[in-house]
């Protein structure tokens, strides 16, 4: 029998992994324990931290099948959940029980979805995406892979942001915008058009400045 199965791996040890910890205790699962390179200390908030990124395959051979990439850099968190995937992981996903999802969302895996957020009517969240605490996705919008949807931002219906973009604390985006794939949009922007990729946007309305 394997006993490890169902346990959920976190890969990362930032501020980011520490509440994704306690989104997965709220919704009664108990993390077997972190990967993370980078840090020193010998547990997070009290869950075992194994080792670096790089035991992935090693606990995978061990048992291990779940984990989830608690990691704010879209990049590297896309990253390492190809990795985690092309050696035969299930990406889990982390949904605080308060968070607000209409049935008929499609929620794509690996994804992050913190406290008091909503995911409107036929929205899509693609894989291993962040919906940060308190934002509100309306009907029909599109979110890209490894996008970080930032606290309290807001977007209307029909807004498409693409793969790992980073929407910005208290950004909005006015109904039928459009945000291409790895743009910024600054804290408290407001988007009423297009940006397109690989753009940095900021103020009222958001403008583009240099990537």
């Amino acid at each position: 029998m394997n006993t490890f199965a169902n346990r959920v791996l976190i890969v990362g040890g930032g501020g980011h992994s520490k509440v994704i910890i306690e989104v997965f205790r709220a919704m009664g699962c108990e993390p077997a324990g972190i990967l993370d390179p980078h840090t020193s200390d010998r547990d997070i908030l009290g869950v075992a931290v194994f080792g670096g990124d790089d035991l992935m395959e090693r606990l995978f051979e061990m048992g291990y099948r779940r984990a989830h990439v608690a990691i704010g850099q879209n990049s590297l968190r896309r990253r390492l959940g190809t990795q985690l995937k092309n050696l035969g992981f299930e990406l889990v996903n982390a949904i605080h029980p308060s968070a607000v999802i209409s049935p008929s969302a499609e929620l794509g895996e690996g994804i992050s979805v913190m406290p008091n957020a909503v995911i409107h009517t036929k929205a899509r969240v693609s894989a291993l995406a962040i919906v940060n605490t308190g934002a509100i996705i309306e009907h029909d919008c599109f979110i890209g892979v490894a996008t970080h949807v930032a606290p309290r931002s807001v977007m209307g219906g029909n807004v498409v942001i693409e793969d790992e973009v980073l929407f910005g604390i208290g950004a909005v985006a006015r109904p039928l915008s459009r945000i291409g794939a790895r743009a910024t949009i600054g804290a408290g922007a407001v988007v009423i058009g297009t940006i397109e990729p690989d753009l940095v946007a900021t103020g009222v309305p958001a403008r583009p400045g240099s990537p």
